[in-house]
């Protein structure tokens, strides 16, 4: 059986080519419990092809599993931001700044 290190390169390697159904479909039948990790993984992959209403999705997931990690709130703020959604960034901003994330925006030694 893969070790959850292959399933990582696997939906990475999905997502990078644009095949985001296939890597969230891969998440979603592993044969053991997916983490923030993946999720994150794939919500980079949906930030890069501009896959909204997939990322709100998978940023939701990512934000059950991992509440304190602050990268779903940037990748989710940077689809966002593309698509000129500000009311949308806003929104972001303002649950990272009420939640306990670890990253601070604008801050990267955190």
């Amino acid at each position: 059986i893969p070790a959850v290190e292959h399933y990582n390169c696997i939906i990475d390697a999905l997502g990078r080519a644009g095949r985001l159904d296939e890597g969230e479909d891969l998440i979603i039948n592993m044969p053991f419990q997916p983490g923030a990790l993946e999720w994150i993984t794939l919500l980079g992959a949906c930030r890069i092809y501009g896959d909204i209403k997939r990322g709100e999705r998978v940023a939701e997931r990512a934000f059950e599993l991992d509440p304190r990690n602050g990268s779903p709130y940037i990748l989710l703020l940077n689809i966002y931001a593309v698509a000129e959604r500000w009311d949308a960034v806003a929104k972001v901003r303002k649950a990272m700044d009420n939640s306990t994330t670890k990253q601070q925006l604008g801050c990267s030694w955190d």
